[in-house]
């Protein structure tokens, strides 16, 4: 049976979905902490329904069995995490009941990096078939059989959550207020049921589904949110929007399901990827040999007028000085590092009073007229560990829903660029969006002056932005780093050079 036939078969019911140890109802999912030479680190996650024994993990190599502990009981379910280290070597993997999971450990020699984002849709998410909307995760999953995967990088939107408002009826009537009126309403125990309920619902759903499943339980990931895993525009809203009382218990429901289902952790014990002891960002760091992963976390602390707060500063620039100077390093920036240049949409939209409900989306992005000083901040932090550390710097990320790249020229003359793969399930944008961001493209930024950026096409293709679902896969052979998009109606693009 081929993969491909293997996938589909997997869609066909829930009965399926179990069959690597009776009692387990989702999992195992692995969550990376790291690797050196000779044992790479990670958690598995599982949920069982209540009153299943915990999960036992056998790893290859003679190594301890690892037992998971219970850390949530809720709706019916329990969710554990079990601790495991796996040898390094070409053949690696462990033991779950009667299966057995092979995992690619090996990162000192050639290696295929996975990234992906933006799991989903906005509206109706749910009411879609996995025959069309798991399409690329099939093939990511069937590519996967012919090549292992070292890591699967996520980069946000893992959840489109927009509907949580929706999970109750007095969230939905405050959904429907106007933004003054919405400070005025309190946040209940009911509600925050009710939410919760909704994100381990839809989190239980995403880790069933066949071919993200199968990956989850062979490939270590490493993911950080965007806005709709909370929900559209988060961060990006009013005062009164933004700091309501409900919009504050969306967000901590959000928040506790995302640290246990994206970080594969307690809450209130964050893994030892988070370099932010407080909580209060959940930017993530992780080394491996000859290459780092940074994640900042730009949600948590977004506000209209910053997208990182002290807290998230001190802990992205600490995961930039931890990695050994030299080594590859990936940063996985939510919404894209490079790109055109929005403030000019801003400007015009200032002029149509009617156009509001879109400042939300610009407000989102680096480029904002209202993050200028940040942006240019994070890009000088970036440039720093690529020319003073040596350390070549790639920036992978989602968020538009097209699939593009850009080159920033540093002072010294080398290159840094930016891989923009979005979206794994989303709908592919209608194409005058692609249209017009290229015009946009064509005027050129420089904000950091000297440095101009420039926003090219993927290989071998002619428009600047494809729009087209898709996925990045990153290759080191030989020391040598290149990358290809895979695009659902247009197929594989040539090797890029990074």
């Amino acid at each position: 049976m081929s993969a491909r036939l293997a996938f589909h078969r997997a869609d066909m019911g829930p009965a399926l979905l179990n069959s690597v140890s009776e009692p387990l109802v989702a999992g195992p999912i692995l969550f990376a902490r790291g690797a050196d030479a000779d044992r790479a680190r990670m958690d598995a996650l599982m949920v069982t329904r209540i009153g299943a024994p915990a999960p036992i993990l056998v790893p290859d190599g003679g190594g301890d069995p690892a037992v998971a502990v219970l850390v949530r009981r809720f709706f019916g379910h329990e969710v554990w995490l079990a601790p495991l280290e796996l040898p390094v070597g070409p053949a690696s993997g462990y033991r779950l009941g009667a299966e057995h999971f092979s995992v690619a450990t090996d990162f000192t020699g050639d290696l295929a990096i996975a990234f992906v984002s933006c799991n989903g849709q906005e509206n109706g998410d749910e009411d879609r078939t996995h025959e069309d909307r798991d399409v690329m995760w099939r093939r990511l999953a069937e590519e996967h059989v012919r090549r292992p995967f070292v890591l699967l990088l996520q980069g946000g939107d893992q959840l489109y959550a927009d509907e949580a408002v929706q999970s109750h009826p007095d969230v939905a009537r405050w959904g429907e207020l106007p933004l003054a009126e919405r400070p005025g309403v309190a946040w209940t125990e009911e509600m925050a049921q009710a939410v919760s309920a909704y994100f381990f619902r839809r989190y239980l759903a995403a880790m069933q589904q066949a071919a993200m499943r199968h990956l989850g339980a062979r490939v270590p990931t490493l993911m950080i949110w965007d806005d709709h895993d909370i929900f559209d525009g988060w961060g990006s809203h009013p005062p009164e929007l933004q700091e309501s009382a409900v919009a504050q218990g969306i967000f901590r429901c959000a928040g506790e399901m995302f640290v246990l289902f994206q970080l594969g952790a307690a809450p209130e014990r964050l893994p030892s990827t988070c370099l932010d002891a407080s909580g209060r960002s959940f930017t993530q760091g992780a080394l491996f040999p000859g290459l780092s992963v940074v994640l900042p976390d730009l949600r948590s602390e977004r506000r209209p007028d910053r997208v990182m707060g002290d807290a998230g500063w001190a802990a992205f620039e600490a995961a930039l000085r931890q990695a050994p100077e030299g080594a590859r390093c990936l940063v996985v920036s939510s919404v894209p590092a490079l790109g055109p240049r929005l403030s000019l949409l801003e400007a015009l939209l200032d002029f149509y009073p009617g156009q509001q409900r879109y400042e939300d989306d610009l407000r989102d992005q680096w480029q904002s007229r209202a993050h200028r000083d940040e942006w240019a901040r994070f890009l000088q932090a970036l440039e720093r560990e690529q020319v003073e550390r040596g350390a070549p710097v790639t920036v992978l990320s989602g968020e538009i829903h097209l699939a593009t790249r850009g080159e920033m020229r540093l002072r010294d003359g080398s290159v840094m660029h930016q891989l923009v793969a979005s979206g794994i399930t989303h709908p592919k944008p209608p194409a005058i969006l692609g249209i017009g961001l290229g015009a946009l493209s064509r005027l050129g930024h420089s904000p950091l002056p000297g440095r101009p950026i420039r926003i090219r096409a993927l290989p071998g293709r002619r428009p600047i932005y494809t729009a087209d679902r898709n996925y990045l896969v990153m290759e080191r052979r030989a020391g040598t780093w290149t990358t290809q998009w895979e695009l659902e109606e247009s197929g594989r693009t040539a090797p890029l050079s990074v």
